[in-house]
């Protein structure tokens, strides 16, 4: 368990602690842009690494198991996590200021459509519905300290990016700030923005389909656990 603790410190560690802050700036300064994404990339693909090794290693171990799920939940699973998929491929394949390299699009009135309308940050809150849900349904100690790492980040970093887009960018921030929310469906709610299925894409939806019906029949095989009670695809 130590080892998990370690590398959930880690892994916060390098997006919380450099990648988040002025730390940032200066490498960025020594190394360059380009060098800097490619060294984070594999530090971060490394940190992964890590924690899914210590995962496993902890759940092997001794494991405290805090609460049971009611059933119920087990069987609502499918309908969760889909929905997490929906905003993660959605939210990736749609442009968006928020991502690296991606701030001009802050400018165009037109960049505020499809999923951008329920929320700025559709990537991180897929993660972070996944994340929690896997904690609700799990209840252990390994399961806290996995899952939560990677709700905890995609929380924070939705603050975290807002702010470094405001500073960036300045009134174009603030007008694509004003049509859209962090939260989801803020936006909408406050009648700022209006839902409109339409431009989702339909391609980007049966992406996330596709996607979403090879991790739930591939879950037994990947990570040894059935998605459901009582599904065993093979």
């Amino acid at each position: 368990m130590l080892q998990l603790w370690a590398a959930a410190a880690f892994f916060l560690g390098i997006h919380l602690l450099v990648a988040g802050s002025s730390a940032r700036t200066k490498i960025v300064g020594v190394l360059g842009e380009r060098a800097w994404l490619a060294s984070f990339s594999v530090l971060s693909i490394a940190g992964i690494s890590w924690l899914a090794y210590s995962f496993n290693e902890a759940v092997a171990g001794p494991n405290h198991l805090y609460w049971a799920a009611p059933g119920w939940a087990y069987h609502l699973s499918p309908v969760v996590i889909l929905a997490a998929t929906l905003f993660a491929v959605i939210g990736v394949t749609t442009p968006n200021p928020t991502a690296v390299g991606a701030e001009a699009l802050a400018e165009k009135p037109e960049t505020v459509k499809g999923i951008l309308r329920v929320t700025r940050h559709p990537f991180l809150w897929g993660a972070t519905i996944w994340a929690l849900w896997h904690i609700f349904v799990n209840g252990d100690k390994a399961s806290i300290v996995f899952f939560g790492t990677f709700a905890l980040l995609a929380m924070l970093g939705t603050f975290s990016i807002d702010e470094k887009k405001r500073k960036r960018l300045g009134d174009a921030w603030t007008g694509f700030a004003a049509k859209t929310s962090n939260l989801p469906f803020a936006a909408i709610f406050a009648g700022r923005n209006q839902l409109k299925t339409g431009e989702l894409g339909w391609w980007r939806i049966l992406l996330a389909l596709v996607i979403f019906g090879g991790l739930f029949y591939g879950h037994l095989w990947l990570f040894g656990v059935s998605p459901v009670p009582g599904y065993l695809p093979y």
